[in-house]
């Protein structure tokens, strides 16, 4: 038997002793936990938006089925800071000029991208937003070599991210494809390389503009090149938009990484002036191969924990370096195990409803944490997954939609809590519950708790008779529940999410 399988067994069989032990030990209490909230003690104040991405891909397209209904949706979060990336897997939905330029030609071209903008900046009227169109032409790259591009918009190709070393290292090229990008985005049009004037319908107001994402995978950069990069990059999109601000690194996963925050964040390694707006980083949880439903909890809130614990050592090198510096943890969520490889054939497997309710719960966890810590944004990844771009980590169906548990967390999060809440101290003996307290700007009390396990359990709040409850839970996975508490026990289904809105 290889290491492989008997680490999966011995994970599989001590997965199963956790589960029956804490099923004795439930049925074995017979007092449900004591919560007690001090209102009068303040432990911090939030700044953290709650938010969400939004990835291009085919349904979200002009003549999808779903396509009124995921805008819909999304324009019903009235989320601020939300995320619009233009991502590589489909070349024709992220990339505007897919040919490099001859003596006399371009192949600037925004035909299929625009309708996907147009969308997103009605859906988020009167909210701010965060632009990336992550992906670098191919064509930048001397190493590349990579396959016809699709003809059709709607085709995906993983393989066209491709090439490690730029033709320019100075970071000029992209720079000025990147300065075009804006300026048709935000200015109406733009020249090209050939001195010919580009107009466009677009005046939008572009509030954030992440440069690239995930690079130490995508073209494999590492730091200094990246922030060669960023330099470049920030300094052409702000002659065309002097008001944007920027977000830098977009790292897939900052816990392998901390030089590069030791590098990035220290100004003496930028071009003089060079603004370091925000930092940003991803987290995504994923179960073993071959676990379920009844062991994933306890894995994805163990890497949950880890993840939390690498932000703190992240956030003390931003306060020692950069204290200005926002950081933004714009993509959060949960793969499933089947879900990894992508670009090999998929067959747009439905996780169980129960999946979406434990990447709900981890979602809500993870904000009490943040927020705690002080970290200015975590968005939720993403409005729509879709075969063949992670359909496991969708906030809608891909089929109808429809939001899912995920969504309704997302979205009884943002309504209830954001920057400027005063956290206070909340004391709850619980393995399975996790509680938080918050008063809001207006006075208004508020509690935030999460059952992390899938048993039912009981907690008893004297102060929270007659408080109204808000709920998603495995009943519940596709609405908020509303009910009012008649005495003080508040009963949790397995994994869920409560907001108790006290008097």
């Amino acid at each position: 038997m290889s290491l492989l399988a008997v680490r999966h067994r011995i994970h599989a069989f001590g997965a199963v002793i956790v589960l029956l032990t804490a099923t004795a030990a439930f049925a074995q209490s017979h007092q449900p936990a004591e919560l007690s909230v001090d209102w009068k003690t303040i432990t911090g104040t939030t700044r953290t938006t709650i938010t969400l991405q939004v990835v291009e891909n085919p349904p979200l397209r002009p003549g999808s089925s779903i396509h009124d209904k995921v805008w819909a949706n999304l324009a019903a979060l009235h989320t601020d800071m939300t995320r619009l990336a233009f991502w590589y897997p489909y070349p024709r939905l992220a990339v505007a000029e897919l040919q490099p330029p001859t003596a006399t030609s371009t192949s600037w071209n925004f035909d299929a991208i625009d309708p996907i903008v147009t969308d997103f900046f009605r859906a988020t009227k009167d909210h701010s937003s965060v632009f990336t169109m992550s992906t670098l032409p191919t064509w930048m790259f001397r190493d590349a070599n990579p396959s016809p591009v699709p003809a059709s918009a709607d085709e995906a190709d993983w393989g066209y991210e491709a090439g490690t070393e730029l033709r320019d290292p100075t970071g000029k090229g992209a720079a000025d494809y990147y300065a075009r990008v804006a300026g048709w985005y935000t200015a109406g049009g733009f020249v090209d390389e050939l001195g010919a004037q580009h107009h466009s319908q677009h005046h939008e107001d572009i509030a954030w503009w992440e440069v690239l994402n995930e690079p130490e995978y995508e073209h494999g950069l590492d730091i200094q090149t990246y922030t060669r990069l960023y330099d470049s990059i920030v300094a052409a999109v702000h002659k065309v938009s002097p008001k944007t601000r920027f977000v830098g690194m977009s790292l897939a996963e900052p816990m392998k990484s901390p030089q590069k925050f030791e590098y990035f964040l220290n100004a003496k390694n930028h071009a003089p002036g060079t603004p370091l707006d925000a930092i940003s980083f991803h987290f995504y949880s994923d179960a073993e191969p071959g676990e379920d439903d009844k062991t994933e909890p306890y894995t994805f809130f163990a890497r949950a924990d880890g993840f939390l614990s690498s932000v703190r050592y992240i956030a003390a090198i931003r306060r020692r370096l950069s204290p200005d510096t926002q950081i933004h943890i714009n993509e959060a969520g949960c793969i499933a195990a089947d879900d990894l490889a992508q670009g090999a054939a998929q067959t747009g497997f439905p996780p169980s409803a129960q999946y979406w309710n434990l990447c709900g719960a981890m979602f809500a966890y993870l904000y009490q944490d943040l927020a705690a810590q002080g970290i200015e944004l975590l968005g939720a990844s993403q409005l729509l997954g879709y075969p063949s771009q992670f359909p496991s980590v969708s906030l809608l169906d891909w089929q109808n939609g429809e939001p899912n548990a995920r969504y309704r967390v997302l979205q009884l999060l943002h309504d209830n809590f954001g920057p400027g809440d005063s956290i206070v101290q909340t004391n709850l003996a619980s393995h399975e519950v996790a509680a938080s307290g918050y008063i809001d700007p207006r006075g208004h009390r508020k509690l935030l708790l999460i059952n992390k396990s899938l048993l039912p359990v009981d907690v008893r709040c004297d102060e929270c008779s007659g408080a109204t409850e808000f709920h998603v839970d495995t009943a519940t996975p596709q609405l908020i529940a509303e009910s009012k508490l008649l005495d003080a026990r508040i009963h949790f289904n397995g994994l869920s999410v409560i907001v108790v809105k006290l008097p």
